[in-house]
């Protein structure tokens, strides 16, 4: 049998009644324990002003609604210095200042919030027999999400996209407790740099190699140490031994077709496009003829399928019509081309540029649809002013037994791989490259010592690592070296320290997921209150 204790929402509080609503619910009718404390001055006050009811929502009884009744005493202060005239007891363990559930409740209704966001939420607490909005469980969530972590040392720093190439943020993670710390709404240096200002017990910061992050830590923090990522310059070198495979053609994997079937391929595309044009030469004869034997529009319609004001509109002509260009608008950097070639003459050649110009005359379209106007006329300018300058191609290396020719992008994994860790098939296809692209053996030879600087946890072979490879002569691996270099001690301490944003690009992950789960209509104030661990916002 459940006694009146079970009812009470708080040891302060002595159940006095329990009934059945008329919505069939359960009213818990109950009082505090009166104290007549003032919260400002601490004055005993016994004269009593008043009463007052409080209504909180409370856990669900067998499915039902369950209300606490609360009657709350008010007394007067008697204390001449004291501002305050009149206060009421204090119930802060039963729930928060004019909130109307009690803090149980809000704990349950902040957990669901975090977990699964507002509408799942929403489900699950009517199924549980809470009756909550999804906008009161995200405004809860928000508003316990005001909560700081302890004061980080070391942080990893890495962007994140709202919009793939066009607008990005920034995520900070405290690589010691592995729990992310705050989330900035874009990835500006100035955002950045204030950030790391307000937090000077930073001492060590993982970053990638973008300049921006290095920039922002050496004005914010200039008292912590950088680390570049591992990850990423390894991924840098087999970009660069991969820029330097295209000069051996941009091998596709398959077999490389022969003239003869170029040509093949170029004829079918002619004959398909003379095929259309003699369709609708044919489609033109037969509605004229039709037309001669004294049929209506609409017979002749009905008989070859095609709309009767179509057959009409052809029938005003001899000879079938060129198709007509849709009319230019603003989406389209032609709608602008007479203002884009004065520009262009006066010398605004960039594309950012030109595209705010355009923009401020009403441009709806794209950068990259003004980028495909703007090289078209970079490479009629390169072609006037001389022949175009060939850069050697080298025969593709092809696989000793397959035949097929070795993609760049194989080349450059197969490259940065160690021997041990090859299949036989992919060992065959090193020794082939090694065999017949000299630039590929010396570069495979660069890759692992650097394996093996990494794997060591020794720095001081790195400059002398950096002199050959610039002495290699291999531009994309002589661009790489002097970029290093400049970097010379974020590469040096990401060797030498145990640090790197690998959690970082696991808690982008897990943003990603829960951007995509809210349809990415999440803003940055809700996105950092779902990523921040809860024990952040209790």
């Amino acid at each position: 049998m459940i006694s009146k204790s079970h009812w009470s929402p708080g040891s302060d509080v002595s159940v006095q009644s329990v009934e059945r609503s008329e919505s069939g619910g359960w009213i818990v009718s109950g009082s505090l324990t009166p104290n007549g404390i003032c919260p400002d001055c601490g004055f005993h006050s016994p004269r009593r002003h008043g009463w007052r009811r409080r209504r909180l929502q409370d856990y669900p009884a067998h499915g039902d609604e369950v209300t606490v009744d609360l009657a709350v005493c008010r007394w007067r202060c008697l204390a001449p210095a004291c501002p305050r005239r009149t206060f009421s007891d204090q119930i802060a363990s039963i729930a928060r200042p004019f909130s109307r559930r009690t803090s149980r409740v809000g704990e349950i209704v902040c957990h669901l919030g975090h977990a699964t966001g507002g509408r799942p939420a929403e489900r699950l607490l009517h199924r549980l027999g809470l009756k909550i909005s999804d906008d009161t469980v995200l405004r809860q969530l928000k508003k316990r999400a005001q909560g700081t972590a302890e004061p980080p040392t070391v942080i990893g720093i890495d962007d994140w996209s709202w919009r793939k190439s066009q607008t990005y943020g920034t995520i900070i993670v405290d690589l010691e407790r592995r729990v992310v710390i705050d989330i900035l709404e874009d990835r500006d240096v100035v955002t950045c740099t204030n950030w790391l200002k307000r937090h000077p017990e930073v001492e060590v910061i993982s970053r990638d190699r973008c300049g921006l992050y290095a920039q922002a830590a050496r004005q914010g923090a200039p008292q912590a140490e950088q680390v570049a990522d591992r990850f990423h310059i390894v991924q840098n070198l087999r970009q660069a031994i991969e820029e330097e495979m295209n000069l051996h053609g941009r091998a596709t994997g398959r077999a490389l077709p022969s003239d003869a079937d170029n040509i093949t391929a170029a004829g079918s595309l002619l004959k398909s496009r003379l095929a259309h044009r003699t369709s609708r030469e044919e489609i033109f004869t037969t509605i004229h003829a039709l037309r001669n034997q004294g049929l209506t529009c609409s017979e002749i319609g009905r008989r070859t399928g095609f709309p009767r004001r179509s057959i009409a509109k052809w029938l005003q002509f001899e000879t079938p019509p060129d198709r007509r260009r849709a009319a230019l608008k603003p989406t389209s950097p032609w709608y602008f081309e007479e203002f884009l070639s004065q520009s262009w003459k006066d010398g605004i050649r960039t594309g950012s540029a030109l595209f705010r110009l355009i923009r401020e005359r009403g441009y709806e379209g794209s950068q990259t649809h003004l980028q495909r106007l703007l090289a078209g006329w970079r490479r009629a300018e390169k072609q006037a002013k001389g022949p175009a300058v060939e850069h050697k191609i080298l025969e593709p290396v092809r696989d000793p037994e397959m035949g097929h020719a070795i993609s760049p992008v194989i080349a450059a994994a197969l490259c940065i791989k160690p021997r041990g860790k090859l299949t036989p098939d992919q060992a065959r296809k090193v020794d082939a490259l090694k065999a017949d692209s000299p630039a590929f053996a010396t570069m495979r030879c660069l890759a692992m010592r650097f394996n093996g600087i990494l794997r060591g946890r020794e720095a001081d072979p790195l400059p002398a690592w950096i002199d050959d490879a610039i002495e290699t002569d291999l531009a994309p691996i002589v661009r790489l070296a002097r970029t290093l270099n400049r970097d010379f001690d974020a590469v040096k301490n990401a060797i030498e320290m145990p640090w790197s944003n690998g959690q970082a690009e696991g808690q982008i992950n897990r943003l990603k997921t829960l951007k995509r789960a809210m349809y990415g209509r999440a803003g940055p104030e809700l996105l950092r209150a779902r990523m921040l661990p809860f024990r952040h916002t209790d």
